[in-house]
């Protein structure tokens, strides 16, 4: 008995030495940037050191996106990562409908690298085509279930007047509750300031792929 639990014990940790090999590390991250020079992990800062940590040992795995940019200011940097995964990751909205309004956060900011990540991630939840190429085309889509007409209402209204009208208030209340309406502003505050921090370092696209996102004006 003793023997064969010694020998599992032995396999587990095997099991764990080859689990952490295989895992990336952050001292092997790879960052991209345009304006903001792609920062090395040797050249980091221990607050940069720390926040690509955090990163790396969270549900995202890595470091791309944004957080070249945010790595400028780590200790808000690193909050904002944790926000921005507690909304991705743990948001009492579905999938499909968290992803549909970062999409839509996308659309309003023209933030391409942004709609490329974001538009596979929405389809992958069980938005469908139809509805994600109408937004690209700044046009309201033909055919939405209730659900995602109250995230689309919503998100219009307040992208466009930077109100919501009291009926357009009450249906989120009503389909998501008041944590779901907090959750929904929550995510396209946040994808705000990823679109903005985007934006303003020209972040570029994976080589060969062509922006989506034409001016809406």
């Amino acid at each position: 008995m003793a023997q064969r639990t010694f020998l599992a014990v032995c396999a587990a940790l095997v099991l764990l030495a080859v689990a952490a090999a295989q895992a990336p590390q952050a001292r092997d991250v790879k960052l991209v940037g345009d304006r903001f020079k792609p920062l090395t992990y040797d050249a980091m800062t221990p607050d940069q050191k720390t926040m690509v940590e955090h990163l790396f040992a969270g549900e995202r795995g890595g470091a791309g996106g944004p957080f070249n940019v945010l790595l400028r200011s780590p200790q808000m940097g690193d909050v904002a990562q944790q926000l921005g995964a507690q909304l991705r990751f743990h948001t009492s909205l579905p999938a499909r409908l968290n992803e549909l309004a970062i999409i839509m956060t996308a659309r309003h900011w023209t933030a391409q690298y942004e709609w490329y990540a974001h538009r596979r991630l929405a389809l992958q939840a069980g938005l469908s085509a139809a509805i994600a190429d109408a937004i690209a085309a700044g046009r309201r889509p033909s055919s939405m279930s209730p659900d995602e007409e109250a995230i689309y209402n919503f998100g219009t209204e307040l992208f466009d007047t930077k109100q919501v009208t009291d009926a357009t208030f009450q249906a989120a209340i009503m389909k998501f509750g008041e944590r779901g309406v907090v959750d929904l502003i929550g995510v396209m505050g946040y994808y705000t300031l990823v679109s903005m921090a985007l934006n303003v370092d020209r972040y570029p696209l994976p080589a060969g792929v062509k922006p989506d996102l034409l001016p809406l004006r």
